[in-house]
Order: structure tokens, then C-alpha cells, then sequence
């Protein structure tokens, strides 16, 4: 079966989507943007460091709903406006995610939702 995570400290959907869901071990995190925790409507202040923490902060929301943690993270997408932010994204990450790191891809896209700098997925393992 398949269940909708609704996280308290992660936005609200902005389109036909949940945050995340679960089917039997599996948690899957929709692709979270660095929205302000202060307003829904606004992204965090900052570059892309602050972005990428603020992204990681919403995904790690949307796990503990479950049970999980960051180290249950088996897989991400990353999907960066500039590739040029790559080094910085990658220090933040690093710092985030525990060894053994989860298996990843970056994509460059050229535009985000709310003109966001980083947006992430993922999937975990319960």
C-alpha cells in the first residue's frame, strides 16, 4: 500500500503532489525547494548554501515523519539552476548526508519553481 507523508515542518505541496510517500519499506520525498520556514510564498535568504541546507532541512522533515533519518537515504537527485554552484552544494551535502554517502545524480535545469537555486528528491529505506 501507499501512504502520503504530510510533514509538519515541511511546506505544503504547491501542485497535485504529496510531500512525499511511502510504498511498504520505501519512503520517496517529492522535489523539496528551499521555501522559507517563516513564509510558504518566499524561498530562504541566501545563496546556495543556504538553499541546499534549507532543502536538506525540508527533506529530513518529511523522513522523521516516518521514522527515518538522513542515513536511511539510499538515493538522490539533485537539479541546480547553475552547475557553477556545484562545489558549494557539495560541501553542504557532504556535511549532511553520513557515510556511506547515497547513490546521486545532478541535473542542470535551466529554470526552478520560485526561481529557487536547488531543488532535491530523494528516496529512503525504513
Amino acid at each position: 500500500m501507499k501512504y502520503s507523508i504530510n510533514a509538519q515542518g515541511a511546506p505544503d505541496a504547491i501542485g497535485p503532489y504529496s510531500q512525499g510517500t511511502t510504498a511498504g519499506r520505501l519512503v520517496f520525498a517529492s522535489g523539496q525547494l528551499p521555501v522559507s520556514p517563516a513564509d510558504n510564498a518566499r524561498l530562504v535568504e541566501g545563496g546556495i548554501r543556504e538553499q541546499t541546507e534549507r532543502v536538506i532541512d525540508v527533506i529530513e522533515a518529511i523522513l522523521q515523519e516516518v521514522g527515518c533519518t538522513l542515513a536511511d537515504v539510499a538515493q538522490t537527485t539533485v537539479y541546480l539552476a547553475s552547475l557553477a554552484d556545484m562545489e558549494e552544494m557539495n560541501e553542504v551535502y557532504a556535511r549532511r548526508f553520513p557515510s556511506p554517502a547515497p547513490a546521486r545524480a545532478v541535473v542542470g535545469v535551466s529554470e526552478l519553481p520560485m526561481g529557487a537555486l536547488v531543488e532535491m528528491d530523494c528516496v529512503a529505506c525504513r
